[in-house]
């Protein structure tokens, strides 16, 4: 199986943090308990600590995981920031952080 091919994982109804509640159907988590189980596995493989996760995975100062996400992932950049890079993230979230910090003026 090269890099590229995942498999495709199915929603069993029940939430994959394992803490054996039940979810709503097409769900793998509930509400919250995705960013629990990624706090966890962070806890477990990595000493609790984001930087050794990313420097375990090739980024940090040196190379952006946020610039790799606009450029690989389908992450967006607010081109309206005066900082640059702008904002980066997911479609809905650059939406967001635009009608927060540059409303159109009317």
């Amino acid at each position: 199986m090269s890099s590229n091919d995942k498999p495709r994982l199915l929603p069993t109804g029940n939430c994959w943090c394992g803490c054996g509640r039940e979810v709503g159907l097409g769900k793998f988590f509930a509400q919250g308990h995705d960013k629990t189980a990624e706090s966890a596995l962070i806890a477990l493989k990595y000493e609790a600590s984001v930087p050794h996760f990313l420097h375990a995975h090739g980024y940090g100062p040196q190379h952006s995981v946020t610039g790799d996400a606009v450029d690989k992932a389908g992450w967006e950049q607010c081109n309206e920031c005066e900082t640059k890079p702008g904002y980066r993230g997911a479609k809905a979230s650059v939406a967001k952080h635009k009608r927060l910090y540059h409303p159109k003026e009317k």
